[in-house]
């Protein structure tokens, strides 16, 4: 018998806002409902992050998140997703997320978005 989220055709995001990325970063270490790719929100500072064993963020503002390092020559947004153990499709919710809160995307994030849109 198929579960709820196998029988509908859309995939399910869980978002977990926190007041701090401190709060968010050391959730991520011990709350067992907070799986990898699930989307990261702090408000009060702007970050917008993916969970994972080192949660980043793909804002500008990091907080206590991890920043993702420059990608390598010819890494697209899929192989970078892939190297984290997350989705693509992990790292563009949690962008328009972001843009939709009116919170500035990490440039070299922007700048695979605009690579894959290609």
């Amino acid at each position: 018998m198929l579960t709820d989220s196998e029988r509908f055709a859309f995939t399910t995001r869980r978002h977990h806002a926190f007041a701090s990325t401190g709060n968010a970063y050391d959730a991520t270490q011990c709350d067992e409902t907070i799986q990898t790719g699930d989307t990261l929100i702090v408000l009060a500072e702007k970050v917008v992050g993916v969970a994972m064993t080192w949660p980043f963020a793909v804002t500008t503002a990091q907080g206590k998140l991890h920043a993702l390092s420059a990608p390598r020559d010819g890494e697209t947004l899929a192989d970078l997703a892939r190297s984290l153990h997350v989705s693509l499709a992990d790292f563009e919710h949690a962008a328009e997320i972001a843009r939709r809160l009116g919170f500035p995307l990490d440039p070299q994030v922007e700048r695979l978005l605009a690579r894959a849109a290609r």
